[in-house]
């Protein structure tokens, strides 16, 4: 019998999608160190112009999600995938190229940054979608866990490795190096033999199907997530979790330096674990879903990840050293937690979809996402001020655990294994 936790290192265009991503996430690290100091050392950017900069990553996230689902639903994902790696690597050379040549300005920085972005929005709703289409649907766990796995490898040795090479070299000419993996991510994509058939248009009746309608299938790809009670609950969970997350996160930071008075070492060993927790929740996401089932590994995961939270005012009643560690074990499983829970909610999102509307349930969802960040950090940094930091966490960590009673309380609860098999098409 094959061993289901290996079959997909023997699936030859798996392992070229994920060799190809796992290529093109180490060299963005570089990149997302690479260009705040282009602009704050090169171009010696006003504090305004940082915050545009920084604002300037999720804008096409919001405003280009819904349209690159319609596109990458109605085209082959595969050559998309491969025009926006080419795309991000000739743009990011604009930069070395502008210091050279003495055109770099931060008009060009922020129209790169833009475009850069609604690229990586591209890619990430397209791989997503893809993956469902390479992999039988009872592997998507194990594909999501490896993928996953890149993403927190590179959060660790990519940082590291991007700070390393802005010491050698400037920040202009570093990513120059985030161009090359964007390239050899596309020369990896470009070897996947797997061929879609185009997809056949879905409407309500054959006149809409000859002419497709931009909003209309926008309005579809939302059917997923409205009226597929499952898909609705994990992104109900998935918008409070996150929500409450991201009023966690403005006053951690005022917490730790001002209350707990961490020096700059400490500082960095708390997001270190991060990355190293969200190392092991890929390696374990597999087993947990095997162990428990996919529904209660993800109730299991959000539990977890709330009382987590709970040790960071708990901190308060610590030495300082004491208090470091723990907020490092915190952060620890708390990452772990949070990967755990996002490999199965997304495999199983993933599965209860139907193949031709991937794309934009996954556009969908992201706009979603994104979305709630700026009303979670808002509420955060409000409630930081009026009520304090340390209430503000407890609430917070409250929060995430309300996102694991969504699932308790629904029947994705019981759910077992990842469904196997393709549901049937939805219509408008």
């Amino acid at each position: 019998m094959t061993d289901k936790r290996t079959t997909l290192w023997r699936h030859a265009d798996f392992r070229n999608l994920w060799f190809g991503l796992t290529a093109s996430l180490f060299g963005s690290k570089v990149t997302a160190v690479a260009l705040p100091l282009i602009a704050a050392v090169s171009l010696q950017a006003t504090p305004f112009e940082m915050g545009v900069l920084v604002a300037a990553e999720g804008l096409p996230y919001l405003f280009i999600s819904l349209f690159a689902g319609v596109w990458l639903d109605r085209s082959a994902k595969r050559p998309i995938l491969i025009l926006v790696d080419v795309l991000r690597a000739a743009l990011l050379l604009l930069l070395p190229l502008g210091w050279a040549g003495d055109f770099l300005s931060f008009p060009l920085l922020l129209v790169v940054s833009l475009s850069i972005g609604a690229c990586t929005v591209v890619s990430d709703i397209g791989s997503a979608s893809y993956l469902p289409l390479l992999v039988d649907r009872k592997d998507l766990v194990e594909g999501n866990s490896k993928l996953e796995l890149s993403s927190s490898a590179s959060d660790i040795a990519g940082n590291a490795m991007g700070g390393g090479l802005l010491q050698v070299i400037s920040a202009p000419f570093a990513v120059i190096v985030n161009s090359v993996t964007y390239l050899v991510s596309a020369v990896f994509t470009g070897l996947i033999r797997h061929r879609e058939t185009k997809p056949a248009p879905v409407g309500p009746d054959e006149a809409a199907a000859v002419k497709p309608n931009m909003w209309r299938e926008m309005a579809e790809g939302a059917q997923p997530v409205l009226r597929n009670k499952t898909v609705r609950t994990l992104v109900t969970a998935t918008l409070v979790f996150n929500l409450f997350t991201l009023v966690i996160e403005p006053v951690f930071l005022i917490f730790i330096t001002r209350t707990l008075g961490l020096e700059p070492f400490y500082i960095g060993l708390i997001f270190a674990s991060a990355g190293a927790g969200a190392l092991l929740g890929a390696l374990i996401a597999g087993r947990a879903s095997r162990l428990l089932g996919v529904g209660r590994a993800m109730v299991v995961s959000l539990v977890i990840a709330g009382l987590a939270a709970l040790l960071i005012p708990l901190a308060t009643q610590l030495p300082k050293t004491e208090a470091s560690l723990l907020i490092v074990l915190m952060h620890l499983i708390d990452s772990a937690m949070i990967i755990v829970y996002n490999v199965n909610q997304r495999s199983l999102r993933a599965a209860v979809t139907p193949d031709h509307l991937q794309g934009r349930m996954n556009a969908t969802i992201r706009m979603a996402v994104m979305g709630v960040a700026p009303v979670g950090a808002l509420t955060g940094g409000f409630l930081g001020g009026a009520i304090g930091a340390q209430q503000t966490l407890v609430l917070g960590a409250f929060g995430v655990l309300l996102a694991g009673v969504v699932i308790l309380l629904s029947g994705v609860r019981s759910v077992r294994e990842i469904p196997d098999a393709e549901p049937e098409p939805v219509t408008v």
